[in-house]
């Protein structure tokens, strides 16, 4: 029998980036928050100490900053006539855990999405025709714009202090910026960062060809920098340990280097770790969320009443809870009916590798969104007219650091191990550098999520299954984008390059990106949507369900400035609209 505890006005499930930014609006609006972590406590001095950060052993080999598989997995497949198989190592993506969740880990990487991905449909269909949209493709417009998300955009990246250059102020193109960007109100916080040569070679190239590169948009800083919340971060030491590791140096922008210094002090804010939820309980009506229910570190089981309810845990914990709580309708793919579940999508990557003989790029100087892009491909920015794909991807070299057991690139024909690879790889080391593409993936009827029919977790609780595979939309998108790729990297010069497209059905082994999204989609019809425009949910009101499972379909970026900005969007229509009137907002 689970016991009972005092009920709060407000209850978040997970405390990562959107938990905490969640949790800081509404404590601000006079609220009581308590907010539930199924991980561990974690700050910057404690767990990410320089002395011992920069461990690749025990951060990217051994997953320490990472979801446990043996606790809880997921099951994956291609397609629906597989059987699903659960993932007992973790490979294609990295789900965080603890305090901070993927922000820990994350590069910086932040983008804005541009303004006709939020009309992924309505835009492709007006500029092509309907045929350019296949019939099993069920892409859709979000329901918001990116005008009514700019603001929020602004305001994640002045809590960050994102260092970068503008392309677009105000609708003015500035020399120096992404000229394909949206209009934003103001420039970015920081200046860029200090490049180093292989950036500096991409950009030189790049531009001999007519592209406009421009400096990546960074969550380390180029310089010490105070937010908007008086909290202190300091400037980046390029030491190459920001992707998949913990900032020891208070230089790259997390919950605990923005927000957490400020929230934690707060008399209506409590945090309780070690919680994991099982379960959000419904009133007799399945209209209203009561409570919810989690297990302690000790198996112990709680009742947790709540008046509003925010979901802010990673998107498969998202969708996998609405699923066991049997809140919004399942998907149906061969009916394709239902909403939880629907249009799941993830990212597609390539990468060519460009090897110099009298060059020395010393690639172990990096960080995690250290880099020269080009956008020229990516969106709609280019006519796709008789191209047989839609969407696009950046292109650039992002260098963020060539750790030493992960990077051991070398020339094609190179044997895989013995005395040759040895004297390949330590001739190459430092005359290497690759060049990235990061392609969307746009969501197919085929491509979704549901329960497990086998396989269980120690709660008994069916285990999530994905059901995912590239389609021809993505691969020739990502061809297209290698080919441009190559051409870059042949106008740098080089000794030799070597192209490394994605080719065949996806694969759960090796790693590619942790930016999974949709399962809990956002729109303007309750039919083909779990949430709304606001991220409330259509069947339960007081459920708010925030994170990248909101997404429709997956643009060419980098998910989490659009997961930060639909935060401090939703934030808003419940402080100004919500908690005077509870009840549906759309």
């Amino acid at each position: 029998m689970a016991e009972k505890l005092p009920s709060v006005d407000a209850l978040v499930i997970g405390f990562g980036w959107t938990g905490a930014i969640l949790a800081q609006e509404l404590t601000d609006a006079g609220l009581n928050v308590l907010a539930l972590e199924r991980g561990n406590w974690r700050d910057t001095p404690t767990d990410f100490a320089p002395t011992f950060a920069q461990d690749e052993l025990r951060y990217y080999w051994r997953h320490e900053l990472f979801q446990y598989p043996a606790h809880e997995t997921l099951t994956v497949r291609n397609n629906a006539s597989q059987v699903a198989l659960p993932m007992r190592r973790l490979g294609s993506f990295l789900p965080g855990t603890n305090v901070g969740g993927a922000g820990i880990h994350w590069n910086g990487q932040s983008w804005r999405f541009l303004p006709s991905d939020f009309l992924a449909r309505s835009h492709n269909t007006q500029r092509y025709g309907k045929s350019a949209i296949p019939d099993d493709m069920t892409i859709q417009d979000w329901g918001v714009t990116y005008g009514e998300l700019e603001p929020h955009y602004d305001r994640f990246e002045y809590l960050c202090g994102i260092s970068g250059k503008a392309g677009n102020l105000q609708g003015q193109i500035q020399a120096g910026g992404n000229p394909f960007e949206g209009p934003r109100a103001r420039e970015f916080p920081n200046p860029p960062m200090e490049m180093t040569l292989p950036p500096a070679l991409f950009a030189q190239a790049a531009q001999s060809m007519g592209y406009k590169p421009f400096p990546q948009p960074s969550a380390n800083m180029s310089r010490a920098y105070t937010n908007p919340l008086g909290v202190q971060l300091g400037p980046c030491t390029y030491c190459g340990f920001c992707e998949k590791f913990g900032c020891g140096n208070y230089a790259k922008a997390s919950a605990q280097t923005t927000i957490l210094p400020v929230l934690m002090r707060k008399p209506n804010f409590k945090l309780r770790t070690e919680a994991e939820v099982t379960k959000i309980n419904l009133d007799a009506t399945g209209k209203r969320a009561v409570s919810v229910t989690f297990i302690d570190a000790a198996g112990r089981e709680y009742e947790q009443p709540a008046e509003l309810i925010v979901l802010c845990a990673y998107i498969l914990h998202n969708v996998r809870l609405l699923l066991l709580s049997k809140i919004g309708k399942p998907y149906d793919a061969a009916a394709n009916e239902g909403v939880v579940g629907r249009n799941y999508a993830y990212q597609i990557t390539s990468s060519v590798n460009v090897f110099f003989e009298d060059k020395i790029l010393n690639p172990f100087i990096g960080a995690g969104a250290l880099g020269m892009v080009v956008d020229d491909y990516n969106g709609d920015n280019f006519d796709h007219a008789g191209l047989g794909f839609i969407g696009g991807g950046y292109i650039g070299n992002i260098q963020t650091g060539a750790r030493p057991i992960e990077t051991h690139e070398v020339p094609k024909g190179t044997p895989g191990w013995g005395s040759q690879w040895k004297k390949a790889l330590a001739h190459n080391y430092l005359r290497t550098m690759s060049l990235a593409t990061h392609g969307a993936v746009m969501s197919h009827r085929g491509n979704f999520l549901d329960l497990d029919p086998t396989y269980r977790d120690v709660y008994g609780r069916p285990l999530m299954r994905m059901t995912f595979d590239y389609t021809d939309n993505e691969h020739r998108m990502s061809d297209f984008l290698t080919d441009k790729a190559a051409a870059i990297a042949k106008a740098m010069n080089a000794r030799e390059i070597k192209a490394n497209p994605r080719k065949g059905s996806w694969d759960v082994v090796p790693y590619q990106t942790t930016h999974n999204t949709g399962g809990a989609i956002m729109g303007t019809d309750p039919r083909t949507s779990a949430v709304n425009r606001y991220l409330q949910s259509w069947d339960v009101p007081n459920l708010f369900v925030m994170g990248a499972s909101a997404f429709p379909q997956n643009p060419g970026y980098n998910p989490t400035g659009t997961v930060a900005a639909l935060a401090y969007w939703s934030a808003l229509a419940i402080r100004e609209r919500y908690l005077k009137a509870p009840g549906p907002l759309a």
